[in-house]
């Protein structure tokens, strides 16, 4: 099970960056059946560095309580997740009532807005 702070979100572990914390922390406020792009997350951060923010999810230590699947590509494709190449997350997606036609999510729909 997912060690909890007081709050419900999760904890992470201490060999985490602290950048991975605070990506790891802005995602899991990202809702249900919303995304965000990398650069979005990145930019939130006071970043440019999207390909960090990948890395980041990708060391992600609580991929059910930190939704790292919720973070897409710019252009919309959903992009890899978790060694793969995005079937999980897809489908993870849809379970959430995001829609992906032609490979893409319309961000306009399913953007998240912060």
């Amino acid at each position: 099970m997912t060690p909890l702070t007081r709050h419900g979100k999760a904890a992470f572990p201490q060999r985490s960056t602290p950048f991975d914390q605070r990506v790891l922390a802005l995602v899991q406020s990202i809702p249900a059946g919303k995304v965000a792009t990398y650069r979005q997350v990145a930019r939130l951060l006071g970043s440019r560095g999207c390909r960090a923010v990948g890395q980041a999810l990708r060391r992600n230590p609580h991929p059910v309580t930190v939704p790292c699947h919720r973070v897409v590509l710019a252009d919309g494709r959903v992009g890899g997740y978790a060694g793969r190449f995005g079937t999980r997350k897809a489908r993870l997606l849809r379970q959430e009532g995001v829609q992906i036609r032609d490979g893409r999510i319309d961000l306009r729909v399913y953007g998240w807005k912060r």
